[in-house]
């Protein structure tokens, strides 16, 4: 049997990041489960890891701290090993129009959702570069590619892990180290299925193919990307959007 690969993956807890999580533990994959919230927010999500088959445990940490970042991929290589994969999927909003929009707003969505991608490569890196293995998928969003009035920040935090999927695709690749993002359109969650029936048609009529997409669409392009199937793959934005912006 082939050894199981670990991956990391922030943002764990619940929602997109949890989904992520169980996805690579059906397909062999140890999970290190990454998250800010309680542990208690997590605690289901472990479960079904164990259910999986999975070794998993839960790391609580803010990845906008580049030393607690590091504190906890240290961590993870002591408890496993080794990381083999690297999901950054933790991310906040903060919506407001630019002419309103606060500082404070500005600083804590770009510091968690793009330094935070930064920090985990940064630190997460150097143990892939030792085994000359390594894939890394980042989860970016189609506002990072068209703009979206009211996500100033957002969208610029976004565009800029775009940025720095490109880059770090270079600079790595010679070690077998791949870097791609993924960038959702409108998923249904939670804030979606809130939404009223006139508010939902206005989305659809945004999407090509008429529906809004699930959390598993997006977990099913992070296991393609960080699969063998993907291994000359890298460096690309795979939209998961119904064609929502082509």
């Amino acid at each position: 049997m082939a050894e199981k690969r670990v991956a990391l993956v922030t943002g764990a807890g619940r929602g997109i990041g949890a989904c992520i999580a169980k996805t690579l533990a059906a397909d062999a994959c140890d999970i290190a489960v990454v998250d800010y919230s309680d542990a208690s927010a997590a605690e289901e999500t472990m479960r079904e890891l164990a259910e999986l088959g999975a070794a998993a445990r839960y790391y609580q940490c803010d990845v906008s701290g580049f030393a607690a970042v590091k504190a906890v991929a240290d961590q993870i290589v002591k408890d496993f090993g080794k990381i083999d994969i690297l999901v950054n999927n933790a991310g906040v909003t903060a919506d407001d129009l630019l002419l309103r929009m606060s500082e404070a707003e500005w600083d804590r969505v770009l510091s968690i959702n793009l330094k935070g991608c930064f920090n985990m490569i940064k630190h997460v890196t150097p143990y892939m570069l030792r085994k000359r293995y390594g894939r890394i998928v980042s989860i970016s969003s189609v506002v990072g590619l068209m703009g979206n009035a009211g996500q100033a920040n957002y969208a610029a935090s976004k565009a800029g892990i775009i940025g720095l999927t490109k880059s770090v695709a270079k600079e790595l690749g010679s070690r077998n180290i791949t870097a791609n993002a993924v960038a959702p359109g409108f998923i249904r969650t939670a804030m979606t299925d809130a939404l009223t029936d006139e508010q939902k048609q206005a989305m659809y009529k945004l999407i090509p193919l008429g529906s809004l997409g699930e959390v598993q669409d997006i977990a099913n392009a992070v296991k393609f990307l960080v699969s063998e199937d993907a291994r000359y793959i890298t460096g690309v934005v795979l939209k998961v959007d119904g064609g929502m912006y082509i």
